[in-house]
């Protein structure tokens, strides 16, 4: 059952974009992206449709570890009824200290057909979840995409969540404009070494800054209705880790100088060493109190006050 009237919510982009005959192009475009796939900064350029697979795992078919409604998210995401989170298995960032690796680096899931996904979407929004939350989406973006117009005739009406890492092709971001109503990136490093003993991409920083650009560029700072739910905008994860090597200054700095003071900055507390942590003494460790009120601080300092 339908908890709550959907003429009262914020239309998503998307329902404009399909109505407007312009969602099939999209389409197309994402599509051919897989036939030598650069869906990421790593640009494999592998032929995912021919069954190739490359940093990622990921092969043509969707793979999904679960759908349910989260209630764990941020509060603006969770709202009353919860987050409708789609878990989507394998990763392009394959972080060495991974909290899901069975999910993101072992594959852990289901093939789906986008006909499938978009009857999941409409289910969770019939248990009335606010959004549908789309976990580690980066490799999966054509699919995705495809599942749409099917959803949108079924009556999907919640706005969509892009819930990433952080590390995304600009070219296939903006694709995505006119289509996602809230992106949700990691912002996980600052520094190119850290970012590249971590998670093998030293260009993460230098990517991360231009993605946030354009990010913000599309749907600018988060924007709450009445009830405090999110509807539109950036929503940020900043994940505080041990000895400082996350660089939360740089982040917080660029977060506040270059996109917008009024940001929404969730600053995170529970890095856990988990997978393969225990290879790396200095983040063989859970984080201290005062490091993670050390990391709200320099935020507040550089000006930002949404989040935390």
């Amino acid at each position: 059952m339908i908890l709550y009237p959907f003429k009262e919510m914020h239309q998503p982009a998307y329902i404009s974009l399909h109505e407007k005959g312009k969602l099939k192009k999209r389409i197309k475009a994402l599509g051919e992206i897989l036939k030598e796939c650069r869906l990421c900064p790593r640009e494999c350029k592998v032929n995912r449709l021919e069954g190739e697979r490359g940093y990622c795992r990921a092969g043509v078919d969707l793979m999904i570890s679960s759908t349910f409604p989260h209630f764990g998210e941020e509060p603006p995401l969770v709202g009353y009824h919860g987050s409708g989170t789609i878990f989507l298995a394998h990763c392009n960032l394959r972080c060495a200290f991974c909290q899901n690796c069975d999910i993101s680096h072992l594959g852990g899931g289901e093939r789906m057909t986008t006909s499938e996904l978009a009857h999941a979407m409409i289910g969770l929004q019939r248990r009335g979840c606010h959004n549908i939350n789309f976990v580690t989406p980066t490799h999966y973006v054509p699919q995705i995409v495809a599942s749409l117009p099917e959803a949108v005739e079924l009556g999907l009406r919640v706005p969509l969540v892009y819930n990433c890492g952080g590390y995304e092709s600009i070219e296939v971001i903006k694709l995505l404009d006119g289509l996602i109503d809230i992106y949700m990136p990691d912002a996980k490093f600052s520094q190119e070494g850290d970012a590249d003993r971590y998670c093998s991409a030293s260009d993460y920083p230098k990517v991360l800054q231009q993605v946030l650009l354009e990010m913000h560029r599309q749907v600018g700072d988060l924007s709450l209705d009445e009830r405090g739910v999110a509807n539109r905008g950036l929503l940020i994860r900043h994940l505080v880790m041990p000895n400082g090597v996350a660089g939360t200054k740089k982040i917080a700095s660029f977060i506040a100088k270059k996109l917008s003071r009024h940001s929404y900055v969730n600053i995170m507390d529970q890095y856990r060493p988990f997978y393969r942590a225990g290879e790396y003494p200095e983040i063989d460790r859970r984080i201290s109190y005062r490091e993670y009120i050390e990391a709200v601080k320099i935020a507040k300092d550089e000006g930002l006050y949404r989040g935390f």
